[in-house]
């Protein structure tokens, strides 16, 4: 089996990220990023994905965190597909429940080829850890454009809006891990009736 490893470099006059993932590893993670808060939820997905990954950022966040978030979720999308190949052989979907005391999220994700986001998370605040929940879509929406994934973010229910969100990252790191998984009984298939994805 090839190794399913990418580096992926983003220089812009804005911010400056490498990233590098493994996506056959153990959830091993390395980040400097300068978002403390958005570092623990990428943790959520390193570790309950099982892909290794080495973040390093410098951005404006003299300015604010926007464009380093948005950033990050390109690059983090760039470095997965780079990774995944071809396509061949892996799960495709993933899905996963994630509940966290009261708060409980669905995440549903398609290696289809065709970016599109769907999130629906009612926040109870407007930010967590000095962090503003709002940038949550900006990083998703960067990454889905950039794997070519669809995504559905759905948080079912939840008062705490920490736990709203780690949910949401803990799901999509179960998803991630199941769509990408490699399926014995499909070594060498694309999964699609077209050929290609």
């Amino acid at each position: 089996m090839a190794e399913r490893k990418a580096r992926v470099e983003r220089n812009t006059l804005e911010t400056q990220i490498t990233v590098e993932v493994n996506l056959d590893g153990t959830g091993q993670v390395s980040m400097d990023t300068g978002l403390p808060f958005l570092e623990h939820m990428l943790d959520q997905i390193a570790r309950h994905g099982l892909i290794d990954m080495d973040l390093k950022a410098t951005g404006d966040l003299e300015i604010d965190d926007h464009h380093t978030a948005e950033d990050l979720g390109i690059t983090l999308g760039q470095a997965v597909n780079k990774a995944i190949g071809d396509k061949k052989g892996i799960r495709r979907y993933g899905h996963a429940y994630v509940p966290l005391d009261e708060a409980l999220s669905r995440v549903v994700l398609d290696f289809s080829g065709r970016p599109g986001l769907e999130m629906n998370v009612p926040y109870t605040r407007a930010s967590v850890g000095g962090f503003d929940v709002d940038l949550f879509q900006e990083f998703f929406q960067g990454f889905v454009n950039h794997a070519q994934v669809t995504l559905h973010i759905d948080n079912l229910r939840g008062k705490n809006t920490h736990h709203q969100i780690e949910t949401v990252f803990k799901a999509f790191g179960r998803a991630l891990r199941m769509a990408i998984e490699l399926d014995e009984r499909m070594t060498g298939i694309m999964p699609s009736t077209k050929g290609c994805l």
